[in-house]
């Protein structure tokens, strides 16, 4: 038999095998449900099937009113409390909760006092980045359970801490991933952890996301109704801001971590979860800059990272935040690249190719959201909410698709891409011990966590 035939009737043997695996049934290829052997307890109430959960939401801007609202829409869901550092948001954010559910939800600038309160089950976290880890440390001590936007922790030092506080408490902490509860996306994983395109060597996240210049700004009096002390948390004192505040905190290293830790963490969550990875990549590279503006940003606009595993595996990242072509036709997506073909997902679209000629194989289109939230169907922003919702009524972790520990090992992806772009150098990481080893291991070390400003401490035994 020739080799080119030989190449042939396995194309056609892994297509065949593929096409078997999309036509599974969303339920089929998901996580199954685990009975609980007892009652769950919520906060130290016990919670049944149709009993009501009180959820506040932390951090009410823009994806935080997201939340809100994706929670209200859940049935026996209520959102008892809005809680944000900046008073002004309060009036519209209420006002469109009351015309939700019916029941205009408390506020409170204080987040402690949401902790303090016992009717409250489930905490949402949709902060800036520096306030997501000790908020959900904070929630998991006093036993309630936690939904946290990407990327999960500011540093990697703060998310280990994060899985422990969930272990500790038995608390359930899941993170923003939202594609991870998107049935095309699923599929498409299912499809290569099968063989679909023969080994996976190679994943690439894509983040083309023009960005304007956000400018400079003075320094300034903190505005009336906004409470600063706490907006900064575990990050230094400095001067009131606005290009440190609303939403420009992501250009900032003391609160964000740029566009590859802001878009960047759903395509690297993807890449690793295609690539199959539950481990750290031993090398990382990255290489960037700022370009074209004039202004106060401190994180790249330009951005390309490369993160190899102990298998040799790779997984590249790339932002560009100016001007530029796609790739494949995908802005925000992801490419997989396999020793049979490779496969372009774009969104909840994904198709596949073989061989020389680029042969079209297997490809999903979008389905339609279930009304199921255990099959977990559908766009993902809601599907993903209402995960949460099943997993905690069930009592059982095994039950999120975005657990924290999963979560923290995608998070952890662009920080180390990050400290290798802030170092300027090529790095080793030992995953087991979680630090850097060799060529300036000190100062990368360093980066790993943070000075924390006191009281907002992330302990070291949680």
């Amino acid at each position: 038999m020739s080799s080119q035939h030989c190449e042939q009737s396995r194309r056609e043997f892994l297509i065949q095998g593929a096409q078997a695996a999309v036509s599974v049934t969303a339920a089929g290829a998901l996580v199954s449900c685990t009975t609980p052997q007892t009652a769950p307890i919520v906060s130290g109430r016990i919670v049944g099937a149709n009993d009501r959960i009180n959820v506040a939401v932390i951090g009410i801007r823009s994806r935080g009113m997201q939340l809100a609202k994706g929670f209200a829409e859940i049935p026996n869901v209520h959102v008892k409390t809005l809680v944000d550092v900046d008073e002004n948001l309060f009036a519209e954010s209420v006002q469109a909760m009351e015309q939700l559910q019916g029941i205009s939800p408390a506020t409170e600038w204080d987040l402690r006092r949401v902790l303090d309160d016992p009717d409250i089950d489930a905490i949402a976290i949709a902060t800036p980045d520096h306030w997501h880890a000790l908020a959900s440390i904070w929630a998991c001590q006093v036993g309630k359970h936690v939904y946290v936007e990407k990327p999960c922790c500011h540093n990697l030092w703060e998310g280990r801490k994060m899985v422990e506080a969930a272990r500790r408490y038995n608390c359930l902490v899941a993170v923003g991933y939202q594609n991870r509860s998107i049935e095309n996306v699923r599929a498409a994983m299912k499809f290569l952890h099968e063989g679909g395109l023969g080994e996976v060597y190679m994943a690439k996240g894509l983040c083309f996301k023009p960005r304007d210049s956000i400018g400079h700004c003075q320094n300034e009096p903190v505005p009336q109704g906004v409470h600063y002390d706490l907006w900064l948390g575990p990050a230094p004192q400095r001067p009131f801001n606005r290009n440190h505040f609303h939403y420009e905190w992501h250009w900032n290293w003391n609160y964000g971590c740029g566009d590859i830790g802001n878009q960047g963490p759903h395509q690297f969550d993807i890449a690793r979860w295609g690539l199959n990875q539950r481990e750290h990549p031993v090398r990382i590279s990255s290489s960037g800059g700022y370009f074209k503006w004039d202004s106060d940003q401190e994180t790249p606009n330009t951005q390309t990272a490369t993160l190899e595993y102990s298998d040799g595996k790779l997984l590249q990242f790339e932002v560009r935040g100016l001007y530029t072509n796609t790739e494949d036709n995908i802005r925000i997506g992801n490419l997989f690249f396999g020793t049979e073909g490779w496969m372009h997902l774009n969104g909840t679209n994904w198709k596949t190719f073989y061989g020389r000629d680029n042969e079209p194989g297997p490809s999903l289109e979008s389905a339609e959201e279930s009304a199921d939230p255990a099959n977990l169907a559908g766009s993902g922003g809601g599907g993903h909410i209402a995960n949460f919702i099943y997993a905690l009524r069930s009592c059982d972790k095994n039950n999120l698709t975005s657990e924290i520990e999963e979560g923290y090992i995608s998070t952890a992806l662009p920080h180390l891409a990050n400290i290798a772009y802030r170092t300027g150098t090529n790095l080793t990481f030992d995953g087991k011990k979680e630090q850097f080893t060799g060529h300036m291991a000190g100062e990368a070390n360093k980066l790993l966590s943070r000075n924390y400003r006191k009281p907002y401490v992330v302990p070291n035994n949680v």
